[in-house]
C-alpha cells in the first residue's frame, strides 16, 4: 500500500503530498451536546468552554476547505468512551506502509480512543497492523513521516521511551531512520504539547517551525535535510502558528488570526487557506494537524 511511483496513491507516509484520504470527527459526534461540553471542558484542559453551536459552523466551513482538495472524508461516529479531545483524531492512530497502528495515549482522559477509532477502520477496511501496549506511550501529534523512509517522533509527556521501541519495533524494516527528538518540559505533564506543535512540514524542502522550543540538534539536521525553515514569531505561536496542515506541496491550511506567519508561507511560495478556529482548535488545543488523521496521499 506504499508511495513509491509517480502518481501512486497509498498510506500516507509523507505529511505534504496531494491529500487524498482522511479521517475527521465533526463536534456534534465528539461533543455530544452543550451540556456534556460544560461537563467535562476542565477535566480535559481545554482553556474555555467551547460553544457547541459555534464549533459546528466553524467546523462545516474546515471541512469545506478540506473538500476543495478531491479528498476522501471519512467521519468517525459519535462514541460512549471517547470525550471532547476525540474531535482531534490524529492522535489516537498512526500511519504506516502496511495500514495503521494503534496508538496509546499519553493522555489517561483519551484513552478509549484508540478502540474508538479501530472500529471505524474495521468498517473503512483499512487494516490495522498493530498496537502500541502500555506502557508504552504513543500519540499521532509526536510522530512526522519526512519520507516513506523517515519518521521523526517527539520523545516528550505523550510519548515515551517504550512507546518509540514499539513503534519502531512495528516498522521493522519498512524505515531507514527513526529519529528521537526530546521535547521540553514546556508547561508540564498536563499542557498538550506535541512534535507537531513546533514542526508543521509544507513541502519535500519546506517546514514550518518554532525555534525557541526546538533542539539545536533537531533542527540542525532538519537544515542538513535541505528543508527551508520558516520561522513562526513568539506572538503567533499560541494562537497555533506552528499547526499546519499541508492538503499538498506548498498548499497549506492554519487556524487563522497569524498574519505573519501567513505572509512568511506566502513568501515562501505556498498557498495558504484560513479557517476560523476558536472553538475548535483555540479552546481544546488542537489546531488542523490534530483536527484530521491523514490516511492516504498521491505522491506525484
Amino acid at each position: 500500500m506504499g508511495v513509491r511511483s509517480g502518481g501512486a496513491v497509498g498510506m500516507a507516509l509523507s505529511e505534504v503530498d496531494r491529500l487524498t484520504r482522511l479521517v475527521v470527527k465533526h463536534p456534534k459526534d465528539a461533543f455530544g451536546s452543550q451540556d456534556t461540553v460544560n461537563q467535562e471542558w476542565q477535566a480535559l484542559g481545554f482553556t474555555g468552554v467551547p460553544d457547541l453551536s459555534r464549533a459546528v459552523a466553524e467546523y462545516e466551513r474546515f471541512l469545506e476547505l478540506l473538500g476543495q482538495s478531491g479528498a476522501e472524508i471519512l467521519p468517525l461516529p459519535a462514541a460512549g468512551n471517547v470525550g471532547l479531545d476525540s474531535i482531534y483524531p490524529r492522535d489516537a492512530s498512526v500511519v504506516c506502509d502496511r495500514g495503521v497502528i494503534l496508538c496509546a495515549m499519553g493522555k489517561a482522559l483519551r484513552a478509549g480512543e484508540p478502540a474508538a477509532q479501530e472500529a471505524a477502520f474495521a468498517r473503512w477496511n483499512i487494516p490495522v497492523v498493530g498496537r502500541i501496549e502500555p506502557p508504552g506511550r504513543l500519540e499521532g501529534g509526536d510522530v512526522v513521516w519526512l519520507d516513506d523512509r523517515t519518521v521523526v517522533v517527539g520523545r516528550g509527556y505523550r510519548t515515551n521511551d517504550e512507546g518509540i521501541r514499539q513503534f519502531r519495533a512495528l516498522l521493522g524494516h519498512t524505515i531507514d531512520e527513526l529519529v528521537v527528538v526530546p521535547l521540553p518540559h514546556w508547561r508540564g505533564p498536563g499542557d498538550v504539547f506535541h512534535l507537531m506543535s513546533i514542526l508543521s512540514p509544507i513541502d519535500h524542502d519546506l517546514a514550518l517551525v518554532y525555534s525557541p522550543l526546538m533542539p539545536v540538534g533537531f533542527r540542525e539536521w532538519l537544515l542538513a535535510r535541505g528543508l527551508e525553515l520558516v520561522e513562526v514569531p513568539d506572538e503567533e505561536f499560541e494562537s497555533m502558528g506552528a499547526n499546519v496542515l499541508a492538503l499538498a506541496p506548498r498548499r497549506a491550511l492554519m487556524v487563522e488570526g497569524n498574519p505573519t506567519t501567513r505572509a512568511r508561507l506566502e513568501r515562501a511560495g505556498a498557498e495558504v487557506l484560513e479557517y476560523s478556529g476558536r472553538e475548535i482548535s483555540l479552546k481544546g488545543g488542537g489546531g488542523p494537524t490534530c483536527l484530521t488523521r491523514p490516511i492516504a496521499r498521491q505522491h506525484s
